[in-house]
C-alpha cells in the first residue's frame, strides 16, 4: 500500500535506527570506561555480586596491612631478644671469668660493674614498646587476619615472665660478686638463656604463621579480582567487534531512513 499521511517503512526505520544508535552509544561507552556494566539494568544480578566482590577485596586488603604491622611488631621484639641474647651471652661470660680464683676482689668488683649494667639493660628492654603498644607482655595481641575480622592471638614473649619462662626472673638477686656466687649465678643465666631461646623461637613462629597468612590474603585476593574482572570489565576484543558492527548498522540506517521518508515522493508520480 501507497500513503501519502502514513509512511510504515519510515516509522520502522526510525525505530530500528534508534536502537541501534542506543547499542552503539553503549558500546562505545563500555569501550571508553573499561566497564562491561555501565548502568545496572545492563546485569543487576552480576553488579551485586561486583559490589560484594570489591567490598570483600577492599576488607582483604586491610586485614593484609594489619598482618604485615604484625611481622614488623614481631620482627621488632625478636630485634630486642637478640640484643639480650647478646647481653646473656655477656653475663654467662662474666659469671665463668669471676670463678678465676687468680682475679682480685678489685677484679671481681669490675666484673659485677659491667654485669649490674647489663642487667639493667635487659630490665629496661621489658618496657619497650611498638607505637605505644607494649612488645613484652604477659599475653599475645590479638591479630584480625581476614575479611571476616576473625582473629589469631600472637603468642606472647614476657622477659619478666615466670622464672621457667622469663628471663629477669630466672636471674633475679643474683651476683658475681664472689666465685661461689658465680658459680650459684652461671646455673641461673643458663636457665634464662634457655628462656630467651624458647622465646625467640616463639616469635619466630609467630612470623611464620602471619608471612603464611599475608600469602593466602594475597592470593584470595588475586582470586577475587580475577573473578570480579570477569563480570565487571569489557572484554575489548568482543566488544570492538561488536561496536562496528553496531556502527554499520547506524550507518546503514540512516541511509534507509533517507530513502524510507523518500517514498511518499513516489505516490506524487501517480497523480501527475
Amino acid at each position: 500500500m501507497m500513503s501519502l499521511n502514513t509512511n510504515v517503512s519510515s516509522l520502522q526505520a526510525a525505530r530500528l535506527l534508534t536502537q541501534s544508535s542506543s547499542a552503539l552509544t553503549k558500546s562505545l561507552a563500555r569501550l571508553s570506561s573499561g566497564s562491561r556494566i555501565v548502568s545496572p539494568e545492563d546485569d543487576p544480578g552480576g553488579l551485586g555480586q561486583g559490589v560484594r566482590w570489591s567490598a570483600e577485596i577492599n576488607r582483604n586488603s586491610a586485614a593484609n596491612t594489619i598482618v604485615g604491622n604484625a611481622v614488623s611488631f614481631s620482627q621488632t621484639q625478636d630485634g630486642f631478644l637478640k640484643t639480650v641474647q647478646d647481653k646473656l651471652d655477656r653475663m654467662s661470660e662474666l659469671s665463668v671469668l669471676s670463678q678465676d680464683t687468680t682475679k682480685t676482689n678489685g677484679d671481681l668488683s669490675n666484673y659485677q660493674t659491667e654485669f649490674t649494667a647489663l642487667q639493667a639493660y635487659i630490665s629496661d628492654v621489658t618496657n619497650k614498646t611498638y607505637n605505644g603498644v607494649t612488645l613484652f607482655a604477659a599475653s599475645g595481641i590479638a591479630v584480625t587476619i581476614d575479611s571476616d575480622g576473625v582473629t589469631f592471638a600472637l603468642s606472647s614473649a614476657d622477659l619478666a615472665g615466670a622464672t621457667s619462662t622469663g628471663v629477669l626472673n630466672a636471674y633475679s638477686g643474683i651476683s658475681i660478686s664472689t666465685s661461689t656466687a658465680a658459680y650459684s649465678a652461671l646455673n641461673q643465666i643458663k636457665t634464662a638463656i634457655q628462656a630467651l631461646a624458647n622465646m625467640r623461637a616463639t616469635v619466630g613462629a609467630n612470623i611464620s604463621r602471619l608471612n603464611l597468612t599475608s600469602e593466602q590474603l594475597e592470593v584470595l585476593n588475586e582470586n577475587l579480582i580475577a573473578a570480579k574482572s570477569r563480570i565487571m570489565d569489557t572484554d575489548v576484543a568482543m566488544e570492538s567487534t561488536e561496536f562496528a558492527r553496531l556502527n554499520i548498522l547506524v550507518q546503514s540506517g540512516t541511509t534507509m531512513l533517507a530513502q524510507a521518508n523518500a517514498q511518499p515522493q513516489l505516490a506524487l508520480t501517480l497523480l501527475r
